[in-house]
């Protein structure tokens, strides 16, 4: 299910999605807008947890984590 919203954007960007239309590395701007927010999703969530890892102290167990995650390929963001 989805929703129908309007959204007020500068000209550049507006730009910016029909450029990524136009190319074909978007189907439309609708979905340049969509992928846009699951990144910010995702940011919201990775920030909240770094908070609760920085509030709660240190996780031994979780030292590979950054090394590994940081040589993950993230095909989603392309």
């Amino acid at each position: 299910m989805s929703k129908q919203i309007t959204v007020r954007l500068p000209d550049e960007l507006v730009e910016f999605m029909d450029e990524l239309v136009a190319t074909e590395r978007a189907t439309s701007r609708a979905s340049v807008v969509a992928r846009a927010m699951e990144r910010e999703r995702r940011r919201e969530l990775a920030a909240r947890d770094l908070a609760i890892l920085a509030e709660r102290g240190d996780y031994p167990d979780l030292e590979g984590l950054a090394p590994a995650a940081a040589g993950t390929v993230l095909s989603d963001l392309d």
